[in-house]
């Protein structure tokens, strides 16, 4: 089908598809954007090798964060806010990798046999999760920053409310912005307002995405940059070396956030832009990029887990500590080997916090602990102030 046909009849058409949710029409809307030069047919499958890459990282995301969040849910004993703030982080990343993965499986030549509906809900989810994750960091760098640098006195009650609340409105509004397509704000048939990269999208609505994203990525760079600043002063007025190297270890996390963020977002920020401001003959030139660009902002959720999950002492013995009652119940390995090998992993991995330190004795079946040895106050095991 030729969307530049005749200018009285194409839209009658092209309207007739659209309130037949006929799968016709995203063939009709991939023509005009250009999306099928140069391919034999719509069920060209060059990116067989490609998409298989893509279908391991997404399952990548999902089983670490998975891991991640099995381990916090079953062996943290620390309900404070942080707690909360990494569940949440890391039930947004899994959605990201859930979401990715359906992408991948639905795009190629079963793009052509969804319906409208479904196409918006293939899109749309995977925004959702991305504005999740997005949202999740933003609340979270927030928090920090509250935390850190401007602390007010509330019961521990009121604060988990809060924070709780703030969870709930992240997924609302991630669940607001990703379905607005869906809900409306399209260019179903209006092929001068398409988006070359999302056919169906509107360049309107990708660039209210866009203008979103900056802003949050501006908000936790210069939160972080706020407490940057004050963990900077307060390592050099310590006079201890642990609080010294605690000030260091926090500066290298703040970094690699930031420096993570940047890196795997920047590039879908520019390539965005690039579609609403640019031609349609440059979206066909760089099309193929887009696979790439977007898999890396993917990736982000497979980063976030070691940055705010690994990068926590207790934390990271909640994972070891779960992945060792794993091994003893499959029985790959006795007791004092797998103890042995965390409190290796553990030392290596973090230079800056003791061994781990096992009980002493079992007692019957119970499973596999560790002694929590001081509360966690903040992302980076941290005191607040």
């Amino acid at each position: 089908m030729n969307a530049t046909g005749s200018p009285a009849k194409a839209p009658d058409a092209c309207w007739q598809l659209a309130a037949g949710g006929h799968s016709q029409l995203i063939i009709l809307h991939y023509n005009h954007s250009g999306r099928l030069t140069g391919r034999a047919s719509p069920g060209d499958g060059g990116l067989g090798v490609l998409r298989g890459l893509f279908v391991a990282m997404s399952c990548l995301v999902v089983l670490e964060n998975l891991l991640v969040l099995m381990a916090i849910v079953t062996r943290m004993r620390s309900r404070r806010w942080v707690y909360y703030c990494l569940v949440n982080i890391t039930l947004s990343d899994l959605l990201t990798g859930l979401a990715y993965l359906v992408n991948v499986l639905l795009s190629g030549a079963r793009t052509f046999h969804l319906a409208p509906a479904h196409w918006f809900l293939r899109e749309g989810v995977l925004f959702m999760a991305l504005a999740a994750s997005t949202f999740s960091l933003l609340f979270t760098a927030g928090e920090r920053f509250a935390t850190m640098v401007r602390p007010v006195a509330e019961s521990g009650g009121t604060k988990r409310g809060r924070v709780l609340g703030f969870i709930g409105l992240c997924w609302l509004l991630a669940a607001l912005l990703g379905l607005l397509p869906l809900l409306g704000w399209n260019c179903v048939c209006s092929f001068a307002r398409c988006s070359s990269l999302l056919p169906l999208y509107s360049k309107a609505y990708i660039l209210f995405c866009v203008v979103i994203f900056a802003c949050i990525l501006a908000t936790i760079t210069v939160l972080y940059g706020a407490i940057f600043r004050v963990v900077r002063a307060n390592g050099q007025k310590a006079s201890r070396p642990p609080c010294r190297r605690k000030a260091r270890r926090l500066l290298n996390t703040v970094l690699m956030i930031l420096v993570a963020f940047v890196v795997c977002w920047g590039p879908l920020f520019g390539l965005l832009l690039a579609d609403i401001f640019g031609s349609n003959l440059w979206a066909q030139e760089y099309l193929r990029g887009m696979d790439w660009i977007l898999a890396l902002a993917v990736l982000n959720s497979a980063v976030n887990p070691l940055i705010y999950s690994f990068r926590s002492r207790e934390v990271c013995r909640a994972v070891l500590g779960f992945l060792c009652c794993g091994c003893l119940r499959l029985g790959l390995r006795g007791p004092g080997d797998c103890l042995a090998r965390a409190v290796e992993a553990h030392s290596g991995a973090s230079t800056t916090d003791s061994s781990l330190r096992p009980r002493d004795s079992f007692r019957g079946s119970r499973p596999l602990s560790f002694r929590m040895r001081e509360p966690l106050t903040s992302i980076s095991s941290v005191r607040s102030v």
